[in-house]
């Protein structure tokens, strides 16, 4: 997925580099991720917490898997998909809509069967689906990214509790992290490339989103924004990509304030768990690393954890009002 990501942006960090020593951020580095789950994933992603089943979901977009992971016991199970897979979101305790490289699926946890939901494949050409969450009020949001990684040729899509698809955002390059703060008023989202986090005004109500500003500007020494949570004071937490940590926004503000250093090159999403949603579980990855990287970083592709002593809040599970 990411093969070519390095060398598409080395054409902006020097841009991006200058702009970082006017808006220079500070980071602490007291706090550090551990092992949680030794697994040699390629290409993990998609962290998202079932608060109803005390389980971790995530996935391995280049071996086309969905995975439960349960703490408790230290098990994953995996779910072989017919495709690679993007993100995965619940519906209910038994079923996920998995994004999927043709479309949204519909997948029973039980039987591992997955069933065509929407069809993308016209709006997917040359593309595949990627990062997404649930909205507040239950709808889906699922970003795509061209194969090629060429710039502006991805899009942000909606689909609605009725089954109803949406372009949100167009002429983007890889879509990435997205969240609402609790009172559902701004959505922040990432395109990776950009190497920033941007806010739009959001309307519950209808999906709406208007007035898109840059909340955030990573610097590039930190790496390049991927997957991202918030938590309950509405601080955005990120994983970077060929940065080694999980960084903490403070989206007001726009600046870093804290940097968790994780023994894994590319950190690629995190996601609040646990009984009370103390703990924050970080998804890696072990593709777009050289030799000596994989030596210093045996356990890439692992999932890591750390206490980063805030909670974060329960995920929206899509609200299936479609009949389909």
């Amino acid at each position: 997925m990411y093969q070519k990501l390095i060398l598409f942006l080395s054409t902006i960090v020097i841009c991006i580099s200058c702009k970082s020593k006017e808006n220079k951020v500070k980071t602490d580095g007291n706090l550090k991720a551990e092992l949680e789950y030794k697994i040699a994933s390629d290409l993990g992603e998609g962290s998202i917490w079932n608060y109803k089943t005390q389980e971790l979901y995530w996935i391995d977009i280049e071996k086309k898997t969905l995975n439960i992971y349960s703490p408790d016991k230290k098990a994953n199970r995996i779910i072989n998909m017919p495709s690679r897979i993007g993100t995965v979101v619940p519906i209910n305790t038994n079923k996920v809509l998995s994004a999927l490289e043709d479309g949204v699926y519909k997948t029973d946890l039980k039987t591992g069967d997955s069933k065509l939901f929407i069809d993308m494949s016209d709006e997917l050409k040359d593309s595949r689906l990627n990062d997404g969450k649930c909205d507040p009020s239950g709808r889906f949001w699922v970003g795509s990214m061209h194969l090629e990684q060429k710039e502006g040729r991805a899009k942000l899509f909606n689909i609605n509790t009725e089954g109803e698809l949406q372009i949100k955002i167009d002429s983007v390059t890889i879509s990435n992290g997205i969240v609402w703060t609790s009172d559902k008023s701004i959505m922040y989202y990432i395109d990776t490339p950009t190497s920033q986090i941007k806010a739009y005004d959001y309307n519950d109500g209808t999906g709406e989103i208007s007035n898109g500003r840059v909340a955030v500007e990573i610097e590039a020494s930190l790496g390049f924004p991927d997957g991202m949570a918030i938590d309950e004071n509405n601080m955005l937490w990120v994983g970077m990509w060929n940065g080694n940590a999980v960084i903490q926004c403070n989206p007001k503000t726009g600046k870093v304030i804290q940097k968790i250093a994780v023994p894994a090159h590319n950190v690629t999403s995190c996601a609040f768990g646990g009984d009370n949603l103390d703990i924050l579980y970080i998804t890696t990855a072990r593709i777009d690393m050289t030799e000596d990287e994989l030596i210093k970083y045996p356990n890439s592709g692992s999932l890591f954890k750390v206490i980063p002593g805030v909670k974060g809040v329960k995920s929206t599970f899509y609200k299936d009002q479609s009949n389909i």
